[in-house]
């Protein structure tokens, strides 16, 4: 096996945050994520957790990391019975945002939802998994110039 130590040196590092609800969705958006962030010369490390309201702690993992110069979230928030999407997004997403200016790194959402039924989700998974792995990239791009 060769030695790619070197690599780190050009190759920006990302970690991608999945949520676990929704397994058939964010499954297919993990692999599809992890497939845009290979295409576009990334490392990547991937935190799995059970949810998306479970994801800031693994956000503030990640950017913690020296290594780590962004995250990418995906996730599935399906539309239930009750307004629990709305409540699960906005304040996953508050704290995550708070999480990426403490640490002044990137973070991109390539969450479904909230609102979203089932087959709306299933319809959006490669749009949301590869958007939120090019924005990252953009990002990143766009800081490395200032």
């Amino acid at each position: 096996m060769q030695d790619k130590s070197w690599a780190r040196i050009n190759m920006p590092r990302i970690g991608l945050v999945v949520s676990d609800f929704n397994y058939d969705i964010t499954s297919l958006m993990h692999k599809k994520a992890e497939e845009q962030s290979e295409l576009l010369g990334f490392e990547h490390e991937s935190i799995r957790v059970p949810g998306v309201f479970d994801m800031p702690l693994a956000v503030k993992l990640l950017l913690k990391k020296k290594s780590i110069d962004g995250v990418a979230l995906i996730g599935a928030v399906i539309k239930g019975e009750t307004r629990h999407d709305d409540l699960v997004i906005n304040q996953s997403v508050r704290k995550i945002v708070d999480l990426s200016n403490e640490y002044e790194k990137p973070v991109t959402i390539g969450i479904i939802g909230p609102g979203a039924e089932h087959d709306q989700a299933v319809a959006r998974i490669e749009e949301y998994s590869t958007r939120a792995v090019e924005s990252l990239a953009k990002l990143l791009k766009a800081f490395k110039k200032n």
